[in-house]
């Protein structure tokens, strides 16, 4: 046993958020402190090493714990999902790492985001944890290998004797260099290279890390962006009958002002976009953070607890304008079960989360599923399904 837990520590100060998993599930080191000691290293080189862990297998899977209930299967877009809860983007930047994640629990996995051409992102350090909040603020700037690349790594996956199964999202950026003007060519060449490879396509205009990224969100841009992707999409698939096709969804910042979101609303039922992404990170600094002054000030986009309630409130207000007719992706400061479960009822159909793996590893996946279930139906739903948008029927 000692040696096991000094083979752990070892990994551990690797810099991996995920090493402890090369274990194989013998020993957690987080109940031995190694996330204590996680949280003392840099968080780039966790996060590189973590995805290192799930591109080789070595992160840990599913625990059977509780006996998965049936209620947590539902259809979206025509597809199903084992569970609701899926992993964000951000964290599988290049689709490395897809089978690995899945193979945690997860219902789906969005990898991205992807810009046409490769850059390298904004300088380090440009990722920064605040420990006390369990947040995390980054500015990593669409640091991307490329289509190219990206591409390969999805043909790389599909040539595979064994997939997991899951549902695959692509979620696609714009080059920094790409005047705002120029957006829909970008997108749409990320939507005609990946389009075959995802059950279904993001165009994530809501980061705050790329200058000028989030004026795509106003009215125009947004209209004439959307359906750029939209035909970029039909004209690369038309052989395909067009449920057969990836839905396209667009991923928006929690910051919206009322008439930003009654705009993005208006634009997406007048295109008949399938869905919404609530939210990316936010910019704000809520004043009830408890970290560092010095880490609280650093620029880039604020995600993890701090920003759950802006962004189910933002959600809500989605589901309003949208009056429940465009299935939405809840996003920002999932950590329980009880969180997913308040997306859900303020109107989410799904649920991502990544945060709360940096701080409470990828075992997080099945205790936040184990909750949700007893949530549920403690509250007498018998799915997923019946639950979504509850606040807004009472």
């Amino acid at each position: 046993m000692g040696t096991l837990i000094r083979l752990s520590v070892g990994l551990v100060t690797t810099g991996s958020v995920a090493a402890w998993a090369v274990l194989n599930d013998r020993i957690d080191v987080y109940r031995f402190g190694g996330g204590r000691i996680i949280q003392l290293l840099d968080p780039e080189n966790a996060h590189k090493f973590a995805i290192f862990a799930a591109k080789r297998g070595f992160a840990p899977r599913q625990q059977h714990s509780y006996s998965e209930w049936e209620g947590l299967q539902t259809q979206v877009w025509g597809r199903h999902f084992a569970n609701p809860i899926g992993l964000a983007a951000g964290f599988d930047k290049h689709a490395e790492a897809i089978d690995g994640c899945l193979a945690m629990g997860f219902g789906f996995v969005e990898v991205g985001s992807v810009t046409p051409e490769p850059q390298p992102g904004n300088p380090k350090p440009r990722v920064f944890r605040l420990i006390k909040d369990r947040a995390v603020i980054n500015r990593y700037g669409f640091n991307s290998v490329g289509l190219e690349a990206f591409e390969k790594n999805l043909k790389a996956r599909e040539s595979q004797h064994e997939v997991q199964p899951g549902v695959v999202g692509v979620n696609l950026g714009k080059n920094k260099t790409t005047p705002e003007a120029e957006a829909g060519v970008d997108y749409s060449r990320g939507a005609i290279k990946l389009c075959e490879y995802a059950d279904y396509i993001v165009v994530n205009v809501s980061s705050p890390n790329t200058p000028g990224l989030r004026n795509l969100q106003g009215k125009d841009p947004l209209r004439s962006l959307l359906g750029s992707v939209v035909s970029a999409r039909d004209s690369a698939l038309a052989s395909r009958a067009h449920d057969a096709r990836p839905p396209i969804l667009v991923k928006i910042a929690p910051d919206l002002h009322e008439h930003n979101l009654r705009d993005v609303a208006e634009v997406v039922m007048e295109l008949g976009i399938d869905g919404i992404i609530v939210s990316n990170t936010t910019v704000g600094r809520p004043d009830k953070l408890l970290s560092s002054s010095d880490v609280v000030k650093e620029a880039g986009g604020l995600s993890g607890p701090p920003l759950r309630e802006l962004s189910t409130k933002i959600l809500g207000d989605i589901y309003r304008l949208t009056e429940g007719k465009v299935p939405l992706v809840g996003c920002g400061g999932v950590s329980t079960g009880e969180d997913a479960y308040m997306k859900i009822r303020a109107g989410a159909s799904l649920v991502e989360l990544y945060t709360a793996l940096i701080y409470d590893g990828p075992r997080a996946v099945s205790r936040i599923k184990g909750e949700l279930a007893e949530a549920l139906q403690r509250d007498g739903f018998k799915s997923v399904q019946e639950a979504v948008g509850a606040d807004h029927t009472q």
